[in-house]
């Protein structure tokens, strides 16, 4: 029997909330061209430039959500390491972060010298974009090659945002919530530069500014990261039966002068308010595990933002995390690859 080993992929974390730790992590994070797709030179002089200040802010940032374990974003996806090991019964389950520790290198080499030479790795991005996904499968053939890690296999979990099963764990995630009295669900998704998806999309007809997904073509819908993200809306508000002006979607996390893709979430956040709604839901379902763009900038300041805007509560609905639904979703979700070409 071959052995396939699961390796589970996520952004990643600074090594500590500390200013040159928090640097670190930025100059790897912004210097991958998928995130900044400008030429090296002029990519390494606008990172250089956003390290001048940006560190100090982001670290007082992530002092504030630090777990005593650690990352929260690291000790969660470890922690839904450890239930996939319930599920998955091909393998040893490994982790690995995009940037930062553990790093992918680490884990690539272990499984090798473990014997292992099938390998299903799993981007845990809901949707598609060249910032996450792309970034993460590129890395693993990359090192797969400069390691010299020869006979290893690589079966890559697709964006699975409409995916029954992975509806069916946010669906489970959100209903307790659901059923408590509130007035609106706002859907925020971590924001994407619009030249991002032009580069991809290039269908010049296709409507960046678009309020549903069902018009999308599917040759189109399958590279543009925001008509996925109002996808993963939809399908979820009709399983939970949410009736229309009672949810919305928006997109958050903007840095730099670009023209992002709308609507703003903090835009969102202060229409709500003043249009009346007082208990407010709000979910993050572009991210799988709750990290810095949930907790600090969504759970403090967003909440913060919202009350001062006239708002009364902001509940943040947490991640899927490693909740037992979500592991035996993500288990059946990469069981059912096919084999490599």
């Amino acid at each position: 029997m071959t052995l396939n080993a699961l390796l589970l992929v996520n952004l990643g974390s600074p090594a500590s909330p500390q200013v040159a730790d928090v640097r670190r992590y930025l100059d790897e994070f912004l210097m991958d061209p998928y995130v900044v797709d400008l030429p090296w030179p002029l990519r390494r002089l606008l990172v250089s430039l956003i390290l001048i200040k940006r560190p100090e802010a982001s670290a007082h940032a992530y002092s504030s959500i630090w777990w005593d374990e650690g990352s929260p974003l690291i000790v969660l996806s470890r922690r839904l390491q450890q239930a996939m090991r319930k599920h998955w019964r091909h393998g040893p389950v490994a982790l690995a972060m995009r940037y930062g520790d553990p790093s992918m290198e680490n884990a690539l080499l272990d499984l090798y010298e473990q014997g292992i030479r099938r390998v299903t790795l799993a981007p845990l991005y809901p949707q598609f974009a060249d910032s996450t996904t792309t970034t993460v499968i590129a890395q693993a053939r990359g090192l797969i090659r400069q390691l010299g890690l020869r006979g290893m296999e690589l079966l890559v979990l697709p964006p699975f945002y409409a995916e029954p099963e992975y509806q069916q764990a946010l669906l489970a995630s959100v209903l307790p919530y659901l059923e408590q009295p509130y007035d609106h669900l706002l859907m925020s998704f971590h924001g994407l530069p619009e030249r991002h998806i032009r580069k991809l999309v290039r269908d010049r007809n296709h409507d960046l500014s678009a309020t549903s997904s069902h018009r999308v073509r599917s040759e189109v819908l399958a590279l543009c990261y925001r008509s996925q993200c109002l996808r993963t809306a939809e399908i979820l508000a009709e399983s939970a039966g949410l009736e229309k002006g009672r949810w919305s979607v928006s997109f958050q996390s903007r840095l730099g002068r670009d023209k992002w893709i709308e609507p703003y979430t903090e835009t969102r956040l202060d229409e709500l308010a003043k249009r009346g709604v007082k208990r407010l839901l709000v979910m993050c379902p572009a991210f799988v595990a709750d990290c810095i763009e949930t907790l600090e900038e969504i759970g403090q300041r967003g909440r913060e933002q919202f009350i001062e805007a006239g708002g009364e509560e902001l509940v943040l609905i947490p991640c899927l995390n490693d909740q037992q639904v979500w592991a035996m979703a993500l288990s059946r979700l990469c069981e059912r690859l096919p084999e490599p070409l």
